[in-house]
């Protein structure tokens, strides 16, 4: 095995997996930002902008789940040279999390500031790795 190709092979794949989460945090803080304003009384346009923003953050954290599936998978092909922890199933799940049924405007903030947490600690665990490798 190419260490070195491997290993490039596993920085791609996490600067994808990177891209799609930093995606995904951006929709998830336009949301939240939509969200206030609707809960202030933003009215039917807010919270249609709003549904829009989560939309794109669902499709961008799917991208993500699929994206660090294939960092994790790289990871391995590296891991009897460098000795790097990542699992991957710690993340796999928000996407599943935040889009399961809303029932109020206050419910729905509490997932979205929840996403967004988990998707910045996704975020700092891929860059950590990606500077050690």
């Amino acid at each position: 095995m190419d260490f070195e190709k491997e290993r490039q092979e596993a920085i791609d794949a996490g600067n994808r997996a990177l891209r799609s989460l930093r995606l995904a945090q951006k929709d998830l803080n336009s949301a939240r930002g939509w969200g206030i304003y609707d809960m202030l009384g933003g009215g039917m346009i807010s919270s249609l902008i709003k549904h829009s923003k989560m939309n794109d953050a669902q499709a961008h954290m799917q991208q993500a789940k699929f994206d660090l599936d294939s960092f994790s998978r790289e990871l391995s092909d590296v891991s009897s040279y460098i000795d790097l922890s990542f699992n991957v199933a710690d993340f796999l799940s928000f996407a599943d999390y935040f889009f399961d049924g809303f029932l109020a405007d206050w419910f729905m903030q509490d997932r979205i500031n929840t996403a967004r947490a988990q998707v910045d600690d996704a975020i700092r665990r891929v860059e950590y790795i990606l500077q050690r490798l």
